[in-house]
């Protein structure tokens, strides 16, 4: 192992260097979120004197901790909260050569519903993309109420102002690690690919990125501000305090997570559903981003010509909701317990459950509920979302079933980063060493030259089906205006039962 020195506008860092890949770890990119700096816009990262050591992971935003039962998610989520002194605001950097120019840069968005993970879980291990001629970066940012409230005072969408500050620093110090700044690739799954659709639509971001990849997410997953300030109402109201920066930066972070944990599990819980009846976390994705601020001005569904010169490329998993939306709690439903639970977030359940099969004797209620899930949750608003891009949108499906998971939420990740050694809990042992190849060569080429290899979504309909023998096939997801997914009644909220069981 070898050592090697950049220089940023921060100061000096040294990483280390093996078999070929050099990684500076733990990089802050703007000041630590502390004291007066807590529920505030990033500010700017302070000096530091002499050269820093960044050979190893940093702190990671406060979060709650990985439930014992889904310890298979680990690799995607990464170590949980790591205290550290604070300074969470870091992000990792994997090169080939920081003594290079002009490469390619791809920075990632880690996803676990803007609740949970950070840029250091094993599966974003930026060392194939580094060998492969990519300066690969994963980013931290504020997580939860810390990140996503609508404080008295404070200032909305603070996680996603935490992204643009790192996308302002990769612009600004990239080129030292051997990047090319005017060539970056914003990626990111789930949560994190939810992100980047929204950055796509965000003035604050204009410029900062050229291409965007974004995996199981869509920019439909957002709340308008008076539904924020409703949840930051609430979870105020279950702390014992006001809706105000100043009464929140008196709560513990420790305790904050208590009271978002409490508010999770209380009924009733606060109806957080728009105007046609939906709550777009789906009472699983508390805290989302706000819509009505300078972040995201545009209400969800508006076309934005912000991208226009962004490429795009989007998709999903063919069963997202096997994985992580509460699937393991849906197979003792019958019929009855299917319509309720989806009632709580959406009016026409049973419409939609029906369309899913959940009266054919050969679908249990709980298949009808997860494919359900699937399709309202991502693959529809996924397809929406590139319909409405002003740019050349990609589309894809990961379609390849694991033994574990099947085809599920989060198993196209190890794949496109090459490291599905180090998911072998969540994917089985049998991961087809083609696909891995494809899928990490799509996204070396898409953000090197902007194109996949297929023709764009359009009218076409054409998406990249990725299993055992990727090959390009008509898409499969509901229509590209996704109206059967779009709730019959409009105007004010609607009556419909929260279904609780």
């Amino acid at each position: 192992m070898t050592i090697h020195t950049v220089n940023t506008e921060a100061g000096r860092l040294t990483g280390d260097h093996t078999d070929g890949v050099a990684r500076f770890l733990g990089i802050p990119y703007a000041a630590a979120p502390v004291g007066e700096r807590r529920f505030a816009p990033p500010g700017p990262t302070e000096r530091w004197a002499g050269t820093r050591n960044a050979t190893g992971y940093g702190a990671t935003a406060p979060q709650p901790a990985l439930h014992p039962a889904h310890a298979y998610l680990a690799p995607l989520i990464g170590p949980g909260w790591v205290t550290g002194d604070g300074d969470y605001l870091n992000l990792n950097v994997w090169t080939p050569d920081p003594g290079t120019s002009g490469l390619p840069v791809m920075v990632y968005v880690h996803g676990g519903g803007f609740m949970i993970g950070s840029g250091a879980a094993p599966a974003f291990d930026g060392t194939s993309f580094a060998r492969d001629g990519v300066v690969l970066v994963t980013v931290n940012y504020r997580l939860g109420a810390e990140g996503f409230l609508a404080l008295s005072g404070g200032i909305t969408n603070i996680g996603l102002r935490d992204q643009i500050a790192a996308l302002h620093w990769v612009r600004d110090n990239i080129a030292g690690f051997g990047g090319n700044p005017d060539n970056v690739t914003l990626f990111g799954e789930s949560a994190g690919g939810s992100s980047v659709a929204f950055l796509l639509r965000s003035p604050l971001a204009v410029g900062l990125f050229r291409r965007a990849i974004v995996q199981s997410g869509h920019d439909e997953m957002a709340r308008r501000l008076e539904l924020t300030e409703e949840l930051t109402k609430a979870l105020a109201a279950r702390l014992g305090t006001s809706p105000t920066t100043g009464a929140f930066r008196a709560i513990s972070a420790p305790n904050l997570l208590r009271g978002q944990a409490a508010l999770l599990r209380s009924e009733p819980r606060p109806d957080l559903r728009d105007d046609n009846g939906v709550d777009p976390g789906h009472r699983r994705a508390l805290f989302l981003p706000t819509t009505g601020d300078d972040v995201l001005p545009d209400p969800v569904g508006v076309p934005s010509t912000l991208s226009r010169g962004v490429d795009l490329l989007i998709g999903t998993t063919l069963e997202e909701a096997n994985l992580g939306l509460g699937a393991d709690a849906f197979a003792a439903f019958d019929a009855h317990d299917a319509v309720a639970e989806l009632a709580a977030t959406y009016p026409d359940a049973e419409t939609l459950l029906e369309r899913h099969g959940l009266h054919d004797p050969a679908v249990t209620p709980a298949q009808a509920l997860t494919a359900a899930y699937t399709d309202l949750m991502f693959r529809a608003p996924s397809r929406r979302t590139a319909r409405r891009h002003p740019g050349p949108a990609y589309v894809y499906e990961f379609a390849w079933r694991s033994p574990l998971h099947g085809a599920a939420h989060g198993l196209d990740v190890p794949f496109v980063f090459d490291t599905t050694q180090a998911c072998r809990g969540l994917i089985g042992d049998a991961a087809p060493d083609a696909l891995t190849q494809a899928m990490h060569q799509t996204w070396l080429d898409f953000a090197t030259h902007g194109n996949p290899g297929w023709p764009t979504y359009d009218d076409a309909r054409k998406a990249m089906r990725f299993d055992a023998s990727p090959h390009l096939c008509e898409d499969t997801a509901p229509n590209d205006t996704g109206a059967e997914y779009l709730p019959k009644r409009s105007g004010q909220r609607t009556s419909t039962s929260r279904g609780s069981r």
